[in-house]
């Protein structure tokens, strides 16, 4: 818990000082009553008093009174909630590597199906896209909220031949760039995030290269998080032999580094779906700080109010 305006905090002092004089004085008057009860007449001078319930009135009347104060200081927690104009493009490897079965049933329809479940954890406001890339790279889904547009585009995606990871990067930015000037932003607001989760076993074989997709992210500010989808052991059958297709890591690993994303692996179906519901979490959400300022102000006044029912019973007993 935080205070947006901590500087009231220092009216806590004299509600601390306001419970030490209290103390005090009990202290005292409990001197003075052993002294006076030493003469026969305490018994018939002194009123009979319920003397818990003035010290509960009094606690519960200082605990409203710091609750009160604790409210003044607008204290506050920290919630998510939904980036209602954030666009994510979801960029996805359709080479010929992809149709490895190192990941049951395959990379290629293992990818398919962890593509769908990202669709559903994505918050529905979230505008999202869908780029696919093998030899070239085409947008297939222009950022929408329409998720039922983009899961019929993911089942229908077919394999190709090459591998065109920069090429991915930079149709995306400009899926992104194109989708974000017909939004209806003024001129001193800043544009809404986007971010690009590209998926692939990293390895690079045609078009413009890794390093020069990462300096157009970075003069974007558009992060690139990559997944490295498969194992070290993969491999394929092209024309009656066998080929091994092994994941780039340090490839995958760089652009997301350098472009400010987040890298991960999935080894596994199960791997990779984990992956998919942190990185939606993360591109979906914002924490913003919620003030709670209201809990204080309602549990301040049911303990003044108990207090004084208190204060009000134990008079009426000694009168």
């Amino acid at each position: 818990m935080s205070f947006q305006s901590p500087l009231w905090l220092i009216a806590i002092v004299p509600v601390v000082a306001l419970a030490v004089l209290y103390v005090v004085r009990q202290l005292r008057r409990r001197v003075y009553a052993a002294r006076f009860s030493q003469t026969g007449l305490a018994q018939s001078l002194l009123p009979k008093r319920a003397g818990w319930v003035r010290h509960l009135a009094f606690g519960l009347t200082l605990a409203a009174l710091l609750g009160l104060v604790l409210s003044l200081a607008q204290p506050s927690t920290e919630v998510r909630v939904p980036r209602e104009t954030a666009t994510v493009v979801l960029a996805l490897d359709v080479s010929l590597s992809m149709q490895a079965e190192d990941i049951e049933p395959s990379r290629f329809e293992a990818m398919k199906d962890a593509a769908s479940d990202f669709v559903d954890i994505l918050p529905e406001r979230i505008n999202l896209g869908l780029v696919s890339f093998s030899g070239t790279a085409s947008t297939l889904v222009a950022p929408t909220t329409d998720r039922e547009q983009v899961r019929g585009a993911i089942q229908n995606l077919e394999l190709s031949e090459a591998t065109a990871i920069g090429e991915a990067i930079f149709t995306s930015l400009t899926t992104i760039s194109t989708f974000q000037s017909t939004l209806d932003v003024g001129e001193d607001e800043a544009l809404p995030p986007a971010r690009i989760l590209l998926l692939s076993d990293g390895y690079n074989t045609v078009g413009r290269e890794n390093t020069q997709a990462i300096a157009a992210a970075q003069a974007a500010q558009v992060p690139v998080s990559t997944i490295a989808f498969g194992t070290d052991y993969g491999s394929i059958e092209i024309g009656g032999e066998v080929t091994p297709v092994p994941i780039d890591r340090d490839a995958l690993r760089a652009i997301a580094d350098e472009t400010g994303g987040q890298y991960n692996e999935a080894r596994t179906r199960a791997e990779l779906e984990a992956v998919y519901d942190d990185l939606g979490s993360q591109i979906g959400y914002t924490t913003e700080p919620q003030d709670v300022s209201y809990w204080f102000v309602r549990v301040a006044t049911l303990l003044l109010a108990l207090g004084l029912g208190l204060a009000a019973w134990r008079l009426q007993r000694l009168f």
